[in-house]
């Protein structure tokens, strides 16, 4: 008789969870309780519980009051819950002693997204930034996060425990890792960077989609594209950055970027890593800020997503390109509020914007209307007469712009005829200040 090998599954971890709160302006929303259901369901664990707790002492040792923990405590044995989630930043003694007294996994906001940036990224870049985060995290803390469960099973993933190996890991191991890494991902910034002057010199604008996660970027990216982007109902449903072709009215062909999105609180090690990547969007010609409409915490997403904005161009030291809106989900709203958006839309002020439905095709053309005027707009003609040992000033307006015309005069000059965006006249003008030109 032959034993037959039955395959199993393993069981999914089931996850508690609490938001923590000191005040009442951080009292958490639905649509954050919604949110932080979102990414525990996106790492594929079991939600149990979860509700938002007043912590009106902050412990030290463990954040939350007595009368907090054992609630806490007690509501995970009764769930027979194998991870405790904090929807919070914690400490590395905190999560160390959270641990021991409760008995599990203890994970907090950081290492939840960190490890949905695991399960996503799916090429080769994606994967050494993911690493790279999860490293510096790890180094920044100095408390094994991985490790909880490493005497209970192998595999990959930090739920499952990465190995016995990752126990014997040292801070000199992990700083040896953290410079291969930026190395690897130098590479890739420097691919990029080449792949970006080829972009220029065909002279094809960029349009990179910018947004709060879950806001329907990649549906829309799709809808515009034609493209077969993973589009999902889920925080972070796209990681690595995707660029296809679309033809624009009257300008034809140019480039569109998906990017990842953004989120409340998005960890500092995330925007280490993932600084490859964010530089597409860092130097596009235009961004379009994607905005769900339909929610209810619209204005406080724009505001998380202009805060991360703001600090990719303090740490890249890229000026922000221009940007438009597109308010999204108009297929969810009330008729007499989509209306009322819609109306709102064209007279927009210093930001414009188009409402939209990326799941419907609605708004599709008026979008792409939008983002050819804005592109418009944001660039001039200008006339340059280059003398011919002035070969590097002729190399920049490549790069650095779209070149309608060159002309070889008899006394061996060369006319260049250029589109230039508004800022890089004045970018021009600093580099070479004995060049003139007519714009």
């Amino acid at each position: 008789m032959t034993d037959k090998l039955i395959d199993r599954l393993p069981e999914p971890e089931i996850a508690g969870a609490v938001i923590p709160w000191f005040t009442p302006a951080n009292r958490p929303s639905e649509d954050r309780l919604q949110e932080t259901a979102g990414l525990i369901e996106a790492l594929g664990c079991e939600l149990a519980f979860l509700r938002g707790d007043h912590v009106r002492a902050v412990n030290s040792s463990v954040l939350f009051s007595g009368g907090l923990l054992d609630r806490f405590a007690e509501d995970l044995e009764a769930h027979n819950c194998t991870v405790a989630v904090v929807d919070g930043a914690l400490t590395p003694v905190q999560q160390r002693n959270l641990e021991t007294r409760l008995g599990v996994k203890v994970i907090d906001r950081t290492g939840l997204i960190l490890e949905i940036f695991g399960l996503r990224a799916r090429t080769k870049e994606g994967r050494l930034q993911v690493e790279l985060a999860r490293i510096l995290y790890e180094r920044s803390r100095l408390v094994r996060t991985w490790t909880h469960l490493e005497r209970q099973r192998g595999g990959g993933g930090f739920l499952s425990g990465p190995g016995e190996s990752q126990l014997e890991a040292d801070r000199r191991m992990l700083d040896d890792r953290i410079v291969r890494l930026r190395r690897d991902l130098e590479d890739v910034r420097r691919t990029r960077a080449v792949q970006r002057a080829g972009r220029k010199r065909g002279g094809k604008p960029v349009i990179a989609l910018v947004g709060y996660t879950n806001s329907g970027k990649s549906t829309l990216f799709n809808r515009l594209s034609g493209a077969k982007v993973f589009a999902k109902d889920m925080p972070f449903a796209t990681l690595d950055p995707t660029i296809r072709r679309i033809d624009l009215p009257t300008l034809g062909e140019a480039a569109l970027i998906d990017t990842v999105g953004f989120i409340t609180d998005l960890p500092t090690h995330l925007i280490d890593s993932f600084k490859a990547t964010l530089e597409e969007a860092m130097q596009a010609d235009l961004l379009v800020h994607v905005r769900d409409r339909s929610s209810a915490s619209d204005r406080e997403q724009a505001h998380d997503v202009s805060v991360v904005l703001e600090r990719l161009e303090k740490e890249t030291g890229l000026p922000l390109p221009p940007m438009i809106e597109a308010w999204n989900k108009a297929d969810l709203l009330p008729p007499d509020r989509a209306e009322a958006l819609a109306y709102s839309a064209q007279s927009a002020g210093d930001i414009p914007a188009v409402l939209v439905s990326a799941l419907r095709g609605e708004g599709m053309d008026a979008l792409l209307d939008q983002i050819e005027h804005a592109l418009l707009r944001g660039a001039v003609d200008v006339a340059v007469t280059l003398d011919p040992q002035q070969g590097r000033a002729r190399a920049w307006l490549h790069q650095n712009g779209e070149v309608n015309s060159e002309t070889s005069l008899k006394d061996g000059r060369l006319a260049i005829s250029v589109r230039l965006p508004v800022e890089r006249v004045g970018q021009f003008q600093a580099e070479f200040p004995d060049i003139e030109f007519e714009a």
